[in-house]
């Protein structure tokens, strides 16, 4: 699709453009990680927060009873930086590094490019879909990916309408709701939607991939691990945002060159993988994961020996991922896995 002069697009549609538009989308234009680019992720800010997913990982396949050979997928692996952490590490543990089978699922090339010069190993397969998995069981592994995909906006007004951007003028495009049938919208997706909301920010794709990815792990056994911003009310919020040199900006403009993101409505993932099937779904604050994985414990062997500066850096780090008036409260956890799983480490 290519956007044109007085052309309507949903929102969805006009994210999808401003992302991962082949030529010009965001994603696939720059390297938007770390000072130089326009936010920072978890594990860019400490190394401690990519060692506790490698613990859970490895703790998980091991209540899983060690499968001889099983798939660990990281959605959207950003620079590449968890991955990293997560390689180094495997020699320490050689019959799980025998074991796991590492594959990446990333859209942009230049992502891709990215993570395969910060990764050192040859073992990783980079997938397009995940239809390329085998039968194996498959840990799921998502940091900040679920808030990268395209939302549709839907406003209750007297009846449902559905947020579009008017391309009258390309420098300066606009919000326009026009009359939406919801009632034939749930019976589509087979899902009631619009009980009790006012407002809704729905992802087709986010629920396209939660149903692909419960069914193989219903199939082959495995769990989900979501790491993300987002809130637990039952009512869904206008949440949509940008952010460029680290900073918020304006969703509309400059077009394609900032990051449009969302936050997760876990209430509404929660209700939807129940309807998919028997899973059993946790969901804590960051906070409360990585405190309960052992991160300050982790810390204090760390430091022991270190210079004070440094380790007032280190500590500096970790409270910006589980201060409760930063990263800790903000970023929430959701596991999934199969009902009969009891597995239950950092919730």
């Amino acid at each position: 699709m290519k956007i044109k002069k007085n052309k309507l697009l949903s929102l969805d549609e006009f994210i999808e453009e401003s992302l991962y538009n082949e030529k010009f989308g965001y994603y696939m234009k720059k390297d938007p990680f770390g000072k130089k680019g326009d936010f920072i992720t978890a594990p860019d800010i400490s190394i401690l927060f990519s060692e506790m997913i490698t613990i859970w990982i490895i703790s998980f396949w091991e209540n899983l009873k060690c499968p001889k050979k099983f798939n660990l997928v990281e959605l959207g692996a950003g620079n590449g930086e968890l991955m990293r952490v997560f390689v180094d590490t495997l020699d320490r543990f050689p019959k799980f590094k025998n074991a796991c089978n590492i594959n990446i699922l990333e859209r942009s090339e230049l992502l891709k490019k990215l993570q395969k010069k910060n990764i050192k190993s040859k073992s990783i397969k980079w997938l397009k879909n995940l239809n390329e998995l085998n039968n194996s069981p498959s840990i799921f592994i998502s940091n900040e990916f679920f808030d990268t995909l395209p939302i549709k906006q839907f406003i209750k007004k007297k009846k449902w309408y559905e947020r579009y951007i008017k391309l009258t003028d390309m420098k300066k495009p606009e919000f326009l709701d026009i009359p939406f049938n919801m009632q034939e919208f749930e019976e589509k997706i087979k899902f009631k939607l619009s009980y009790k909301q006012k407002f809704i920010e729905y992802s087709p794709l986010a629920m396209s991939f939660l149903k692909n990815i419960t069914s193989k792990i219903k199939s082959n056994d495995g769990g989900l691990l979501i790491i993300d911003y987002g809130y637990t009310n039952k009512l869904i919020k206008n949440t949509l945002q940008a952010v460029s040199n680290h900073k918020y900006s304006d969703v509309l403009d400059p077009y394609a060159n900032s990051d449009i993101t969302y936050s997760l409505s876990f209430n509404l993932f929660n209700k939807k993988i129940k309807k998919l099937g028997l899973f059993c779904t946790l969901t804590t604050t960051q906070r409360k994961f990585l405190t309960k994985l052992g991160i300050l414990e982790r810390a204090e062997i760390l430091t022991k020996n270190m210079r004070f500066s440094d380790k007032v850096n280190t500590y500096y780090r970790i409270k910006r991922l589980i201060n409760k008036n930063e990263m800790g409260n903000l970023f929430k956890v959701m596991f999934v896995t199969n009902k009969k799983n009891k597995f239950k480490l950092g919730f």
